[in-house]
């Protein structure tokens, strides 16, 4: 790997011409990810892919006149300073904030290495083009933001944000929720049964600790192995699943930590106070994410924990 200021002005033409081609097809590839569910915004990211490929043909016509027709092959990765960007194949499904956080550290980062190549060159004509570029770039976050205006109206925006929002809560919210409803809900029988019916508060922890991984392996792969995402749209399954087994397990442990306290009268008061905040912020979560009334939501969830855990202490005082 090399420094920047060890290149030659050769090699420096070389870089920018391989970094936008590069810049060109992240944007092509944005635009083709965000096609069928953001079409304003695909349009707006095609048309960037575009102010690119323009630049690049500039650049190769001032490497041609200077230095002829073979390009050697510098990369990003093959000079320090360079921001690592991460695949887009490999962030599918995409994020619509999270790409245009990419496209405006991308623009920043070539104008950054266009003003700093400049300062660098000797050559008066090489020195101009970059600069020139240097300014497009900035020219370009404007065009850019002009296309934003003109495709992407107040109406286009809310709707892209409100669907944007809606696969989120389908994606992540959904799977967590019903984890957290799992793990909080489900392991409070066991834990409770256990700790009235032993009166010992390490057996209490160990069942709560195996009811709580227990359950969190369950769903997780109950959640990852109930559809593939494709025509639901619910996203990765592997990432839904990893999501449902975590909240899970957290939903369990939650109320399962307290009993590490060693007096058990203590360690019950505990537990109890951690269910009541774990039920109260499942409603929270969907009050604010499902349009569930705050007071249903309150009731629906109190009235079902009310019972698990009535469940726990009849079963364990008998």
């Amino acid at each position: 790997m090399r420094n920047f200021s060890d290149l030659t002005e050769r090699e420096i033409l070389a870089l920018a011409i391989a970094n936008e081609e590069e810049d060109s097809r992240i944007y092509l590839d944005i635009a083709e990810g965000l096609r069928e569910e953001y079409p304003g915004s695909a349009k707006v990211f095609s048309e960037m892919a575009g102010e690119e490929i323009e630049h690049r043909h500039r650049l190769l016509e001032t490497y041609r006149g200077k230095f002829g027709e073979h390009i050697p092959l510098i990369r990003r990765h093959d000079v320090r300073g360079f921001i690592r960007h991460k695949p887009i194949w490999q962030i599918q499904p995409l994020n619509l904030k999270a790409v245009r956080q990419i496209a405006e550290s991308m623009e920043e980062e070539t104008r950054h290495f266009y003003r700093q190549a400049a300062i660098r060159s000797t050559d008066v004509t090489i020195r101009k083009l970059l600069g020139d570029l240097a300014d497009a770039e900035v020219e370009h976050e404007h065009r850019a933001e002009g296309l934003r205006d003109e495709n992407l109206t107040g109406t286009v925006v809310a709707r892209e944000d409100e669907h944007a929002r809606a696969a989120f809560v389908l994606r992540f919210i959904q799977p967590g929720l019903a984890g957290l409803m799992d793990g909080s809900v489900s392991t409070l029988a066991p834990v409770f049964a256990t700790a009235f019916a032993s009166g010992n508060t390490w057996e209490t922890f160990l069942v709560g600790m195996a009811a709580s991984i227990g359950a969190g392996i369950s769903m997780g792969f109950a959640e990852a192995l109930s559809d593939n995402g494709s025509l639901t749209g619910r996203g990765a399954p592997l990432i839904r699943g990893v999501v449902t087994g975590l909240m899970t397990t957290i939903g369990g442990i939650g109320h399962t930590l307290p009993f590490l306290i060693p007096f058990f009268g203590a360690a019950t008061a505990v537990a109890i106070v951690v269910v009541v905040v774990e039920l109260g912020a499942i409603s929270w979560v969907r009050w604010k994410f499902m349009d569930t009334p705050p007071f249903s939501a309150a009731l629906q969830v109190a009235f079902g924990g009310a019972l698990v855990f009535a469940t726990g202490v009849l079963i364990g005082s008998g």
